[in-house]
């Protein structure tokens, strides 16, 4: 009987410990600092893309090129590597484009990851350049009229809640795939958001980055933070 107790037990922590992260994360760091990034599973095409690009390394070296406060940080553009001062970016490609993963429940709220494009039909993504969302927050009025004048469509009550008190850039949603989100070192946007920039919106000092994925140990255990975090939360609002 003790026996087989024992196996039973050792089958849970087995099960447990090879147990899959709910989602995949990558950290970019650089000189001024490093974030993590949630990747999402509803857009499983951009996931793995964005995972394949960074176990080859394709994206240590890159610089965030393109810098707008109050709206986006840019990078990912292979050609940036090897990029002389001042030099134009934001051309560079990896040779193919992803369909476009649009669904209604992501938004371009402040600190998600997206993908950049050019003007193709099919608003199909880059292969490699992405953006991390600053943007700003919006009021009612500013929201009513930009649903009215350039989306043509109405935000949910429950996004439109975040753009008035996290913010974000609302004038994107549905035209550019949203594929993940910062979940830890947010900071990390507002501080290259400031940075001085030339006429180009490129930073007049490089920030480079080096992008891995996240082991499934460390995943884990950002989950099960998360999870205790959660749980706290609810436990003070029952309280409150």
């Amino acid at each position: 009987m003790k026996n087989y107790i024992t196996l039973i037990l050792c089958a849970c922590f087995i099960s447990a410990f090879s147990a899959k992260p709910k989602h995949q994360y990558v950290k970019i760091k650089t000189d001024l600092g490093e974030c993590i990034i949630q990747l999402y599973n509803e857009t499983p095409q951009h996931r793995d893309n964005f995972l394949k690009l960074t176990e080859k390394g394709t994206y240590n070296g890159t610089l965030f090129h393109r810098v707008i406060k109050d709206f986006m940080i840019q990078g990912g553009d292979p050609d940036s590597k090897i990029a002389v001062k001042g030099a134009l970016l934001g051309e560079g490609t990896v040779g193919y484009t992803v369909p476009a993963e649009f669904r209604d429940s992501l938004f371009h709220k402040k600190g998600v990851l997206a993908a950049a494009r050019d003007d193709n039909p099919e608003k199909a993504s880059s292969g490699s350049q992405f953006y991390l969302v600053q943007g700003k927050k919006f009021t009612d009025e500013q929201l009513d009229a930009l649903e009215k004048n350039r989306l043509k469509f109405k935000l949910p009550e429950s996004q439109r809640a975040i753009y008035k008190t996290l913010g974000g850039t609302p004038h994107l949603d549905k035209s550019y795939t949203v594929y993940g989100e910062i979940v830890k070192g947010i900071e990390l946007v507002d501080k290259i958001a400031v940075m001085e920039t030339d006429g180009n919106n490129r930073p007049i000092t490089d920030v480079k980055m080096t992008i891995t994925v996240l082991k499934r140990r460390e995943a884990k255990k950002l989950e099960k933070e998360f999870a205790k975090q959660a749980k706290a939360l609810k436990k003070a609002s029952l309280t409150a």
